[in-house]
C-alpha cells in the first residue's frame, strides 16, 4: 500500500483525566479522532501516505485539529474550512466492572453542512490504492451521503480499492432516508467491507440460512451473491470480561475459504475506542504489504487491533515490528532499549 485516501468526519474527543468519571472531572483531555481518521493515521504510522477527507469549520479549534492531526502523519490538505461547529464526543473511561461510556454532541457540524459538489474526488483519489469510508459518513446528512456516493463511483472509475466498515448506527439516520435506501447501493461498489451478522440483517435484510453451521460464512456469502464486487469480508468476535478484560479475534471470508486468527486475552485495557478501525487498518496494510496473503493480513490486523487497546486516545500509535512481534506470539511485552 502506497496511498489511502478516507473520507469522514473527526470531532474533538473531551475526557476526563485517567479512569474519572464526568461527575468528578473538573478538567478534560483534549484529543480529535473519527473512524475514517483513525485507519488513515495508523497507516500513517507505517509509512502509508495517508490523506484524510473532510470539513472544519473555519476558526482555531479547526486550525488545532489540523494541527494535531497532522502531529502525526496525516495529510490534511484536503481538508476544507467552513460550517459553524466541529462536533464534540465525550468519553468516560470503565474499569473492571464498569463500563466505559460515551456522549455525542456531532450532527450540525461542519461535516455534517457540507457542500457535496465541492470534492474533486479525481483529483483526490488519483494514485490511490484504497479509499475507506465507514456506514457513519452517509448517517450524518444527506450532503455526505452523497459526497460518500460520488467518492466510490470515482474510485471504481479509477480503479482504486474500496473499503468500508458499515457501522450501523441506528440514532444517527435522521435526515431523511433510511440505512436499506442508502448503504446498498454504497456497498456495491465496495471491494472489502467489515458486517457481522447484526448489520447484515439491519442493513441488508440477509440473514444466516437455518442448514448453515457456521452463521457468519452463512451472510457472508449471501452479501457476495448479492454484491459482486465485494471479494474480502471482515469481522472480529469480542468476548467482554469487563471493562479491563477482553477477548479478542479475527475472522475473513473470500467466497472460498474462512480465516480466523488466535483469541488474543488481553488484560488492563488502556482504551479499546479505535480499536475497529485499528483492524480494518493493519488487515488493508497486511493485505498489500503480505502479497495478498488473507491470513498473514488478517493476522496483522488482528494483532494491530489487540495492541490498540494499550494506546490512549484512538489513534493506533503502533510500529510495523510491535504488530508482528505481537502477531509472531510475543505478548512478553518486555522492555525495549
Amino acid at each position: 500500500m502506497k496511498k489511502i485516501v478516507t473520507f469522514g468526519q473527526i470531532m474533538m474527543r473531551l475526557s476526563p483525566p485517567a479512569f474519572a468519571r464526568f461527575s468528578q472531572a473538573h478538567s478534560f483531555d483534549i484529543t480529535y479522532a473519527g473512524g475514517e481518521a483513525n485507519v488513515a493515521i495508523a497507516t500513517a504510522q507505517w509509512n502509508v501516505e495517508a490523506v484524510h477527507v473532510t470539513r472544519f469549520p473555519d476558526n482555531d479549534i479547526g486550525k488545532a485539529a489540523i494541527m494535531y492531526l497532522r502531529k502525526y502523519g496525516l495529510d490534511t490538505s484536503e481538508i476544507q474550512l467552513g460550517g459553524d461547529r466541529m462536533g464534540i464526543y465525550f468519553v468516560e473511561n470503565g474499569a473492571n466492572a464498569r463500563a466505559s461510556q460515551v456522549i455525542y454532541d456531532r450532527l450540525n457540524d461542519s461535516f455534517c453542512t457540507l457542500d457535496e459538489n465541492s470534492f474533486d474526488w479525481e483529483r483526490i483519489l488519483t494514485g490511490a490504492d484504497w479509499f475507506h469510508f465507514t456506514g457513519i459518513t452517509p448517517a450524518l446528512s444527506s450532503s455526505a451521503a452523497k459526497a460518500c456516493l460520488e467518492a466510490v463511483k470515482t474510485a471504481q472509475k479509477l480503479g482504486v480499492k474500496i473499503s468500508a466498515d458499515v457501522n450501523y448506527r441506528k440514532g444517527l439516520w435522521n435526515w431523511g432516508k433510511t440505512p436499506q435506501e442508502v448503504m446498498p447501493e454504497l456497498v456495491s461498489y465496495c471491494n472489502l467491507i467489515v458486517c457481522g451478522n447484526s448489520n447484515a440483517d439491519d442493513l441488508f435484510g440477509i440473514k444466516p440460512l437455518p442448514e448453515d453451521k457456521n452463521k457468519w460464512v452463512s451472510t457472508s456469502k449471501q452479501i457476495m451473491e448479492r454484491y459482486p464486487s465485494i471479494q474480502l469480508i471482515l469481522d472480529t468476535k469480542r468476548d467482554s470480561i469487563s471493562a479491563s478484560h477482553n477477548q479478542l479475534k479475527g475472522k475473513a471470508w473470500n467466497g472460498e475459504k474462512y480465516y480466523k486468527t488466535i483469541t488474543y486475552d488481553i488484560h488492563h485495557i488502556v482504551d479499546r475506542i479505535g480499536s475497529g478501525d485499528a483492524f480494518i487498518a493493519g488487515f488493508l496494510y497486511g493485505y498489500d504489504y503480505f502479497d495478498q496473503s488473507v491470513q498473514h493480513a488478517l493476522e496483522f490486523g488482528t494483532a494491530a487491533a489487540a495492541l490498540k487497546h494499550t494506546v490512549e486516545g484512538d489513534f493506533n500509535l503502533v510500529t510495523v515490528d510491535e504488530v508482528e512481534r505481537l502477531a509472531s506470539g510475543d505478548t512478553s511485552g518486555k522492555l525495549s532499549r
